[in-house]
Formats: structure tokens, sequence, C-alpha cells
């Protein structure tokens, strides 16, 4: 009886990667806000270009993983900013003017 552990790693991996990002979100819109989304998504499309071309099954696999993570954060990192603004995260004093909602510019409250 042979044991194969390649589903394992693959499990193993994607948990750690999608884990890895939740504080890789959190940190990028906290100092940068949503300005570098677009690093994101050449990330995450170069990986999942890069996946097509390797033969190894579990670096292809993690590879499009990390590319659908990469992908998945840019929603997450507008999120984020939603989430810092309804108070729920800490937000970053020095880009304070980044949350303020230009949509209530011209209405004043009686």
């Amino acid at each position: 009886m042979e044991i194969y552990f390649t589903g394992i790693i693959i499990a193993f991996s994607t948990f750690l990667i999608i884990g890895l990002f939740h504080p890789v979100v959190i940190k990028t819109e906290y100092y940068t806000g949503t300005r570098y989304w677009w690093t994101f998504l050449i990330s995450g499309l170069a990986c999942i270009g890069s996946a097509i071309f390797v033969e190894n099954v579990i670096v292809s696999s993690l590879l499009g993983v990390l590319g659908a993570t990469l992908l998945w954060s840019i929603g997450e990192l507008f999120s984020q900013r939603e989430r810092v603004k309804k108070g729920w995260f800490p937000m970053n004093e020095k880009r304070k003017k980044d949350y303020e909602d230009t949509s209530d510019s011209g209405r004043k409250d009686n």
C-alpha cells in the first residue's frame, strides 16, 4: 500500500496562503489604502499564468491558489476600507482624509 501526500500538502499550503493574506490585506489597507490594488491584480494573473506552464502538480496547484488568493484580495482590500470606515478596524491617522466620504460633501446637517 502506497500513501500519497499530494492532496494534504496542497490543502495545508492553501490554508497557510489564505491565512497569510488576511493580515497582508489589513496591513496594506492600513499603510497604503486601496491605492496598490493593481499590484494584487498583476501578481495574481502572473501566478495563474505561471501555473499553466509548471509540470509539477503541487507547485502548479499552489501557484493557482496563490493567484486566486491575490485576486480575491483585491475585493477584500476595498472591503477592508469599508470596515475601517465603520470603526471595526483601526484607522491610520496619517491617512484620515482618505476615509472622508465625498458623496455627502454638499449636504448640510440641520
